[in-house]
């Protein structure tokens, strides 16, 4: 029999998310989505859970000088900055290709004040090909909004707030792991109104030319990504989903099945690959696979059967 690999991101929610898998590209990594639907053909996309598209901004953005991407031992830094074409070349443009697919399209929207994450998630609401919204309120390579937002507790509860008053859509809310405490911010977004929070982006770092003497990239700092921080990712999401009710997604340094179960049996509903695709287009794909295996050999029914299998026992 084959394996019931399906998840509902926003449980109770009025419109839901219910995804067929829990894998999901991770924002920033999938572009559009399109050059993965002209390499894989509609069954491509057709196989993922959902579709998360890359940060969208009130206006269109030309992104941070070059070069943006350093190599690290176990990963990636990257500097990128947003480069996107805004919110209404998003609407105009994407939304009616987004709308073809059978897989929901979750926008991450990127606002530099808490008021454009409500402006933005008006704009979103009721659009044919928009499934969900994704708060970027995490991203380390901007000079406004973005990690300053995801860093108070205060100006994350009021952004999640703004959206979820301006739209019908799920809302979901991108931690940053730069902060003392994540579960203090998961808790606060749940308060407002959030369906579901993803853990994490990137964690700051950087990279030195010994030969130039001078950073790798122009910032200096950039987010770090990749096998390097699932140690980090996998802790906050453990530690965030003992922490809330709500769903929640699992994002760093996912490459394979294996990782995926991890985040699963840490409490992820769900599960986010960003830099694996890097090195491997396929990697999404492999990841849905894997999961569909290991479920039939281990003689698992449905996959949320195994979801925070991990954590102790609730005492009774």
């Amino acid at each position: 029999m084959t394996p019931d690999l399906s998840v509902d991101l926003a449980p109770g929610h009025k419109r839901g998310l219910l995804l067929r898998n829990p894998v999901m590209p991770a924002s920033g990594t999938f572009s559009w989505g399109f050059e993965f639907e002209h390499h894989f053909g509609p069954e491509g996309i057709r196989r993922l859970g959902a579709v998360v598209s890359k940060g969208v901004t009130m206006e269109p953005r030309a992104g941070n000088r070059q070069p943006r991407v350093a190599e690290t031992p176990a990963g990636m830094l990257n500097s990128i900055g947003l480069q996107n074409v805004g919110i209404e070349a998003c609407v105009r443009d994407l939304a009616p290709q987004w709308a073809r697919w059978e897989t929901p399209v979750i926008v991450n929207v990127a606002g530099d004040t808490i008021d454009e994450f409500g402006e933005m998630a008006r704009m979103l609401d009721g659009v044919p090909g928009v499934a969900a919204l994704e708060l970027n309120i995490s991203c380390p390579n901007v000079d406004t909004g973005g990690m300053e937002i995801g860093q108070s507790v205060e100006a994350s509860a009021r952004a999640t707030s703004a959206a979820v008053r301006n739209t019908d859509l799920p809302v979901i809310v991108k931690l940053t792991p730069n902060v003392t405490d994540p579960v203090a911010l998961a808790r606060a977004c749940e308060a407002e109104g959030a369906a579901a929070i993803c853990a994490i982006n990137t964690v700051l770092g950087m990279a030195i030319d010994v030969d130039r003497r001078r950073p790798v990239l122009p910032r200096a700092r950039g987010g770090l990504s990749g096998p390097a921080i699932k140690p980090i990712a996998l802790r906050i999401v453990y530690d965030v989903a003992g922490a809330v009710r709500i769903p929640v997604i699992g994002c760093g340094g996912i490459a394979t099945s294996r990782d995926a179960l991890e985040f699963l049996m840490a409490g992820a509903s769900a599960v986010q690959v960003g830099t694996a695709t890097f090195a491997n287009p396929r990697a999404l794909l492999d990841v849905v696979e894997g999961l569909e295996a290991w479920c039939a050999a281990e003689g698992v029914a449905r996959i949320a059967d195994i979801i925070g299998c991990a954590r102790p026992a609730p005492v009774a």
